[in-house]
């Protein structure tokens, strides 16, 4: 009877650290580094088992083989080497190591601007992607953009920025990149480009300017002209290059711009 007891508690326990492993521990390709907390077990050697925080250095102090490098080995890579000092020092015949992250501290990347949660998250993985980072922060606010710029301070040894047109990246036939991240990356979502439409239209104010909008767009968007307003009576204010305001009469069909001041007059008859 005591040995079932026993063997149902060494299977008990070992259900516990195969499911809670499945599903708190990031993914077997994540990378270890200085920070991060960590737990420790080998399968029927409770003794073995440790919760410790991998240092500056990268290092943990376990029992029986001291000082361990674990710092930048994926979690699948520490295991294996855990498991091997434990078979090669002759402590164990055959090791089965687990290894659980806790609590990332080394990986992290910071989501600033028009999103619903700004901060740091961590990298739990080592393919994570612009959009998965996207989706933890909350998505992006309604008055947000479409272009996102990530920032890193060096990949391959040289300065990193890339400006993404994160529409595109599920677009179809799109050709913007769903960056994985790295340690360090810092995402910006701008806020999206307004236009202003003011006089004889229903909701006079700032609108999103939404892809390609044309002007005719742009009223339907404000809730129409007045009884007043006329088509014929649009001006388009807009700065040149040089920064100097035009006054323009667009086409209905014509395409605006960021910051278009669109002004509807009233009729004369």
């Amino acid at each position: 009877m005591t040995g079932m007891r026993g063997w149902l508690q060494r299977l008990f326990a070992l259900c516990l650290l195969v499911f809670g492993f499945a599903h708190a521990a990031p993914v077997a390709d994540y990378v270890l580094g200085a920070g991060d907390t960590i737990r420790i077990s080998v399968y029927q050697n409770p003794d073995l088992t440790l919760e410790t925080r991998v240092s500056d250095a990268g290092t943990i102090s376990y029992p029986l083989l001291g000082e361990v490098k674990l710092g930048g080995l994926t979690v699948s890579s520490a295991e294996k080497k855990l498991a091997a000092g434990l078979r090669d020092g002759n402590f164990l015949k055959q090791p089965q190591v687990s290894l659980l992250v806790l609590q990332v501290k080394s990986n992290q990347v910071s989501v600033l601007g028009q999103v619903n949660r700004p901060g740091r998250y961590p990298l739990e993985s080592g393919s994570t992607k612009l959009s998965e980072l996207l989706a933890q922060a909350g998505g992006i606010v309604p008055v947000g953009g479409s272009d996102i710029v990530v920032v890193a301070g060096k990949r391959d040894g040289k300065p990193f920025r890339k400006e993404i047109d994160f529409a595109q990246v599920f677009a179809a036939g799109g050709n913007a990149e769903d960056v994985v991240l790295e340690n360090g990356d810092a995402i910006w979502v701008d806020r999206a480009p307004m236009i202003y439409i003011y006089g004889e239209v229903q909701r006079p104010g700032a609108l999103r300017l939404e892809r390609e909008m044309t002007v005719l767009q742009a009223l339907a968007g404000a809730g129409g002209l007045t009884l007043r307003g006329t088509e014929r009576g649009v001006r388009l204010n807009r700065r040149d290059a040089s920064g100097q305001m035009q006054v323009l009469q667009p086409g209905l069909n014509d395409k605006l711009q960021a910051n278009d001041i669109v002004y509807i007059k009233e009729s004369l008859f």
